[in-house]
């Protein structure tokens, strides 16, 4: 018998030129491999439409976010309103195939009794309430701060509402865990990332600098950047690269205060996976433990040392894949030390046990497919 699934995106999943569509692709790609026949149904503001995405899929469907005001809600998060699509619930109504929705931002069909006996998942890329949370931390200026924290609200009453309309299929255990306790959630299971990393590949030899690498224009991130400019690099005589998406102007003026640092705007996918493969230390500091973090797994796939804080690990269970420190001054000697040392062969070993175990796409892709059907 075949077997049909539609998959509601977020976004457009391709091309996979940023982490947050890694597990979409990947994913859709490994259920075709599988035999599923996907209905693609992808929210588009930007990307356009993808010709290589018809290669996975048997149907695709495209919408048109509400960008601005026209998605704004006084009762509903902005990710969730802005995505609220008649077309696409009369569509889905046609079948009784099941449905994967693929983010908090796909799930308000959860309020619509034409779906109420449908089989669901709805797949937690975050623990969203606290992912704004932590936005609202990193940002100095008051008027996102104040939308954060307004959006981290409304998403949190959201969260709960919703947490027992559909089997939840979270990222981590800890985000597991935060839906039981806060959340109320009941039926939820874990199942790692989709990615496009099979075999662990470090590069031979010594790198020559230590590399931080993101989306420049999310808070978090330039707030992390920030703080390794100031915090732990301020007094090291080791170069350092930061590398990401649109910079902004305040970094770049910080970066340009010291000596031994550059950086690199807008890479393109191999360029940046060059500099991952070539950096001697990877550094990956994070104010924000919901989730996991991809850029963590493509260096510990790709790159030589792991130096990580505490926040980047938490519930991942790699916290042994990487050299850990708590505070600014713990880091900087964990750099000094790693600096001029190989990356040994017990280190590649560990990795490969924790990694290739759980991040294996075709067996993950059969245990979505058991469940579902």
């Amino acid at each position: 018998m075949e077997k049909y699934l539609h998959i509601v995106c977020l976004d457009v999943p391709y091309p996979v030129d940023y982490g947050g569509v890694f597990d979409l692709f990947y994913k859709i790609t490994a259920l075709n491999q599988a035999g599923v026949r996907v209905h693609l149904h992808c929210f588009e503001y930007g990307r356009g439409q993808q010709p290589e995405l018809e290669k996975y899929c048997t149907e695709i469907n495209y919408y048109t976010r509400r960008e601005g005001h026209k998605g704004f809600s006084h009762k509903l998060p902005y990710i969730v309103a802005s995505r609220i699509n008649e077309e696409l619930y009369t569509r889905l109504a046609k079948d009784d195939h099941p449905i994967l929705l693929e983010g908090i931002h796909c799930s308000y069909l959860l309020n619509d009794d034409r779906f109420k006996n449908r089989k669901i998942f709805l797949r937690i890329h975050n623990v969203e309430y606290l992912y704004y949370r932590q936005l609202a931390k990193s940002t100095s200026n008051l008027i996102n701060k104040f939308y954060y924290l307004h959006e981290s609200n409304l998403l949190k009453k959201y969260e709960k509402a919703i947490a027992n309309r559909a089997i939840l299929l979270t990222v981590s255990e800890q985000d597991a865990a935060i839906y039981r306790k806060e959340l109320g959630a009941s039926k939820i299971m874990n199942l790692p990332v989709f990615l496009p990393f099979t075999t662990i590949q470090p590069r031979e030899g010594i790198g020559c600098f230590c590399l931080y690498h993101g989306n420049l224009s999310v808070a978090e991130n330039e707030r992390a950047a920030n703080w390794l400019l100031k915090e732990v690099f301020n007094d090291l005589k080791v170069p350092l690269v930061i590398a990401g998406k649109n910079p902004p102007n305040r970094l770049l003026r910080a970066a340009e205060k010291q000596s031994c640092t550059c950086i690199v705007a807008n890479p393109s996918w191999e360029e940046m996976q060059d500099m991952i493969g070539k950096a001697q230390i990877n550094i990956i500091p994070s104010f924000n433990t919901t989730g996991i973090k991809l850029k963590l797994l493509n260096v510990l796939y790709n790159g030589r040392h792991c130096v990580v804080n505490d926040a980047t690990t938490e519930g991942s269970g790699l916290e042994a894949a990487c050299h850990s420190g708590t505070n600014a001054m713990a880091l900087k000697s964990i750099v000094t030390q790693l600096y001029h040392q190989p990356l040994g062969e017990e280190e590649i070993r560990l990795r490969k046990n924790l990694l290739e175990s759980s991040y294996d796409n075709q067996r993950n892709a059969q245990r979505l497919i058991t469940w579902i059907w």
